[in-house]
C-alpha cells in the first residue's frame, strides 16, 4: 500500500510540474507576442485601412479588451484545442500545425535514429581506441559537425552533392518525380512510402563526441581493471559492464539530441525548402502571423515537455535506484 501510495504521489506530481510547464510556456509565449512591434490587426487590414476599420477588426479580435483577459480567452481556447485562425491564410492554426508536423518529426527522427545507430558505436570506437588515428578521425569530425553553423552545412551540402556531383536531389521534402506515387495517410513520408509499398525512399557528431567521453570515464573506473584481471572478455567488458553504466546518462544525450533536432528545423527546413514546422515558423514571422508563430512555438515546446517525460520514464526503467 506504501509503495502504491508513493508511486501515485509521483505520477502526481509528474503532471502537477507538467501543467505548471505548460502554463508558464503558454504565459510566456503570448506575453513575447504582445511586446512585439508587429501589429496583427494591420496586418489583416492592411496600411490603408481607415482607422474605423481597425479599431472595428481590433474589437472584433478582442485586442482592445485588458491584457488579463486576452490571457485568459487564449489559454482556455488553447486547452480546448483551438489555436487561433492564421492571418495569413484564414485557415484554423491547429489543423496547419497538423499538415506540417510530420515532416518535421521525421526529419528529426530519422536524423535521430542515424546517430544513435553511427554515433554509439563511433563513439565507443574512438574511445577504447584512445589516441589513435581512428579516435583523431572520430574526434575530428564530430568537433566540425558539432561545432559548423548548421545553415552553412546544409548550403555546402547542396552545393557539392547537388549541384556539382548530382548525388543527391535538389531541396525540398520529396523528389519531384514521387509527388504522385505516394498516397499521404500518416504525413510522414518514409511510413507513407511502406505503406505504399515503394521502398526507394529511405546528431551524430553530438552523440558520437558524448559517448566518447562518457565510455572514457567508465574504461578508467576500478571495475574494468578487476574484470580484466579476471579475465574477462574487451568485448563484454565495453558492450556489458560499461555501457550498462552509461545507458543513463547516453538516454539523456540522445533526447537533447532530438529536441536541438526539432529546435533547429528552422534553419535546416529553411535551407533545404523542407515543408515542416520550421519553415512554417519562418514564413509565419515574415508574414507577420503571429498567431501562427505562437502555435508552432507552444507545439515545441510541448514536445520538448514529453520528451522529458519519457527520459524520466526510460530512466526509472533502466536505473534500479530511480524506482
Amino acid at each position: 500500500m506504501l509503495i502504491k501510495s508513493r508511486r501515485l504521489r509521483g505520477l502526481l506530481n509528474s503532471l502537477g510540474s507538467v501543467a505548471v510547464t505548460l502554463f508558464g510556456l503558454l504565459l510566456v509565449t503570448f506575453v513575447i507576442s504582445r511586446l512585439l512591434p508587429a501589429d496583427p490587426v494591420l496586418a489583416i487590414v492592411g496600411d490603408h485601412a481607415t482607422d474605423e476599420y481597425v479599431e472595428r477588426v481590433r474589437e472584433q479580435l478582442g485586442l482592445n479588451r485588458p491584457i488579463l483577459v486576452q490571457f485568459w480567452i487564449y489559454l482556455t481556447n488553447v486547452v480546448q484545442g483551438d489555436l487561433g485562425q492564421s492571418i495569413r491564410t484564414s485557415q484554423p492554426i491547429a489543423q496547419e500545425l497538423l499538415n506540417v508536423f510530420p515532416a518535421t518529426l521525421e526529419l528529426a527522427t530519422l536524423g535521430t535514429i542515424i546517430g544513435i545507430v553511427f554515433g554509439i558505436p563511433l563513439g565507443v570506437l574512438a574511445a577504447v581506441r584512445k589516441d589513435t588515428l581512428i579516435d583523431h578521425i572520430v574526434r575530428f569530425f564530430g568537433l566540425v559537425g558539432y561545432s559548423v553553423p548548421i545553415f552553412w552545412l546544409g548550403l555546402m551540402g547542396l552545393l557539392v552533392f547537388y549541384a556539382k556531383l548530382d548525388w543527391l536531389p535538389g531541396p525540398g521534402r520529396l523528389d519531384f518525380g514521387y509527388e504522385e506515387m505516394v498516397t499521404p495517410v500518416t504525413g510522414l513520408m518514409t511510413v507513407d512510402t511502406l505503406i505504399a509499398g515503394d521502398m526507394d525512399l529511405f546528431s551524430l557528431a553530438y552523440i558520437s563526441r558524448m559517448t566518447r567521453s562518457l565510455m572514457l570515464g567508465q574504461l578508467s573506473q576500478e571495475y574494468i581493471l578487476t574484470a580484466r584481471v579476471k579475465g574477462v572478455s574487451e568485448s563484454r567488458i565495453i558492450w556489458k559492464h560499461a555501457m550498462g553504466n552509461i545507458l543513463v546518462p547516453l538516454i539523456t544525450v540522445i533526447a537533447l539530441s532530438y529536441g536541438n533536432l526539432l529546435e533547429g528545423s528552422v534553419l535546416t527546413e529553411t535551407v533545404f525548402a523542407w515543408r515542416g514546422l520550421g519553415l512554417y515558423i519562418t514564413d509565419s514571422i515574415f508574414g507577420q502571423d503571429m498567431p501562427a508563430v505562437m502555435g508552432g512555438t507552444i507545439v515545441v515546446g510541448a514536445v520538448f515537455i514529453i520528451i522529458n517525460m519519457l527520459t524520466d520514464v526510460a530512466y526509472r526503467l533502466l536505473d534500479p535506484r530511480a524506482k
